[in-house]
């Protein structure tokens, strides 16, 4: 891993991921998008349009810079919206994500109960993207684990207290999905994505 702030190129490669795993599992038939996603309470279609919202939520914080609240949006995917048309939501806002991070400068602040940096919003995006594409993998009965180069990256960034190990593992550990060495599933978390 590089010691570089995350961007909007790791926004896209976590998209890459959910893309991966997730599309051949929209088509018709087979898996079962209205089933829990993992621990969640949601379905895993409602935790893909989740991924979407805040995703969509991240990309506008960027480009209107409040300082002291999020903007009153929602992002609202109609009911008669398929797995794959959902996906494709999900790809359309990690686009807008990536493009606003890519245009955004160092600098820049705007809220995430605080000023956040260009970096915390990319992280939170990619920790945002593999968690919930872990989560939906398992209710879809699927294999996969996020991928240690983004995991770690999101775990330096938004969680510097995290313990080693596994950087697929103590990400999902953090945020509450799981056991870890011993360490109890976590029944509460948050990240610092705030600086300052």
């Amino acid at each position: 891993m590089t010691d570089r702030p995350m961007n909007g190129d790791d926004v896209r490669a976590a998209l890459g991921e959910l893309t991966a795993v997730l599309g051949p599992a929209a088509g018709a038939g087979g898996a079962r998008w209205d089933a829990p996603a993992g621990p969640l309470e949601w379905s895993c279609r409602e935790t893909a349009a989740h991924i979407a919202h805040d995703l969509l939520a991240y990309a506008g914080q960027l480009a209107a810079r409040p300082e002291d609240r999020y903007l009153p949006l929602d992002l609202t995917v109609r009911p008669e919206a398929g797995p794959a048309e959902v996906l494709t939501v999900v790809t359309a806002c990690a686009h807008l994500l990536a493009t606003a991070l890519d245009a955004a400068p160092p600098e820049l602040r705007a809220y995430h109960h605080g000023p956040c940096d260009p970096a915390g919003f990319a992280a939170m995006g990619v920790t945002e993207t593999l968690v919930h594409t872990h989560d939906i993998t398992l209710g879809l009965g699927l294999e996969w684990r996020p991928p240690a180069r983004l995991a770690a990256a999101a775990l330096a960034r938004l969680f510097p207290d995290a313990p080693g190990g596994d950087p697929a593992e103590v990400l999902l550990w953090c945020t509450g999905r799981g056991e870890l060495d011993g360490r109890p599933r976590r029944s509460s978390w948050s990240w610092r994505a705030a600086v300052g």
